[in-house]
């Protein structure tokens, strides 16, 4: 059975709670690129990746779209049962550039499991039933503001947030402990840099919050300048930006420096190769967060799959970005509850895509 047909959507998807600040750049949605590849038989496999603007990954809008545009003709033939060999593939005919391939591999693991008439959970090793826990991120602003929509996230039943830093280390301090106040002791806090920071910055601000229960995320860019941090910082240090891949993972744990790990489906280039560190990182006993640089409906629910064939005990939590945006791009995802995601039933990502709301396609292959 093969890929007969290769299609690509763009997408709008405003924030619901309105501009995101991160590392001193603000964004108003997300430019979501969305592909369909479509099989002999009909059945039709949906992926999504979607940057956030050009300021935090090695990509931005036009240039996914364009890279993906690319590749679409490179997939036409190929088996639809086998996307480990699409992403193969993928890598063989352009080197690098992983949030260009991550939708169009998203989209063949949706496929395959379809046509296996499985859940993607099931296709990538097994459901492990229990909870996934959701956060959400405050973005910066000064500490009352963030205090506020902290509280404001908690009642909305947000039991895990992440406050944005990265900025003055003295007026971060101050953005910790205005959240950590504001919301009840058991609701964790992860403070997370976007490895904004220079060395001599976290340090300090380390130095300043040895008082306060959360844990330290990306602090800095480099392996190197997160190993002086670690060595210094009692706190718990999870690593997003600074794990593109395997090697990455092995050498911060032989260090001694990340006890979880954050995987964004684009930032690793598909479900793939987040699944190859995912396991990764779950032998080598870390927690586990997989997540995504933005997306609606389509990506929600990838990340639900991949999640839900993680280990409970090395789950960490995730995002629902269905939620933080204003737009859906597929139905059958169930809605959040109790601060937790569901896994959507059905084979696949277990959600339904009616092409007729994404509007004409931006591009389109076939054989």
């Amino acid at each position: 059975m093969k890929i007969v047909e290769a299609r690509l959507y763009r997408q709008w998807q405003p924030f619901a709670d309105g501009p995101y600040t991160c590392r001193g750049q603000t964004e108003e949605g997300f430019d979501s690129c969305i592909v369909a590849l479509s099989a002999e038989d009909g059945t039709v496999g949906w992926g999504e990746a979607a940057p956030l603007g050009a300021f935090y990954a090695e990509a931005f809008p036009e240039a996914m779209a364009a890279g993906i545009q690319r590749l679409l003709p490179e997939v036409i033939g190929l088996s639809a049962t086998a996307p480990a060999r699409l992403s193969d593939a993928l890598d063989e005919a352009m080197l690098g550039q992983p949030a260009v391939k991550s939708a169009i591999d998203m989209a063949a693991w949706d496929l395959a499991s379809k046509r296996a008439g499985v859940s993607m959970a099931d296709f990538l090793g097994g459901l492990s039933d229990g909870p996934i826990h959701l956060y959400r991120s405050v973005s910066q602003a000064d500490p009352a503001t963030m205090a506020a929509k902290a509280k404001e996230f908690v009642a909305r039943d947000y039991r895990r947030l992440q406050v944005k830093v990265g900025a003055d280390p003295l007026e971060d301090v101050e953005r910790i402990r205005a959240v950590r106040a504001a919301v009840p002791a058991n609701v964790p806090l992860y403070a997370d840099a976007n490895g904004g920071w220079l060395v001599e910055d976290a340090l300090r601000l380390v130095d300043m919050t040895r008082d306060i229960d959360y844990r330290l995320e990306q602090p800095c860019m480099t392996h190197a300048e997160n190993m002086q941090v670690a060595r210094r910082c009692a706190k718990p240090m999870v690593l997003d930006e600074g794990v593109s891949g395997f090697k990455d993972l092995l050498a911060a744990h032989q260090d001694g420096i990340v006890s979880g790990v954050t995987l964004k489906i684009a930032r690793i280039g598909g479900v793939t190769r987040t699944c190859l560190i995912r396991d990764a990182a779950i032998a080598l006993g870390l927690s586990v967060t997989i997540e995504d640089t933005g997306g609606s409906t389509i990506n929600t629910a990838a990340t639900a799959q991949l999640m839900a064939s993680t280990p409970v005990r090395n789950r960490a939590h995730t995002v629902d970005f269905m939620n933080w945006v204003t737009v859906q791009n597929a139905q059958d995802m169930p809605q959040t509850r109790d601060g937790m995601l569901l896994v959507p039933d059905g084979p696949g990502l277990g959600v339904r895509v009616d092409p007729a709301l994404l509007g004409e396609p931006v591009f389109r292959t076939e054989i």
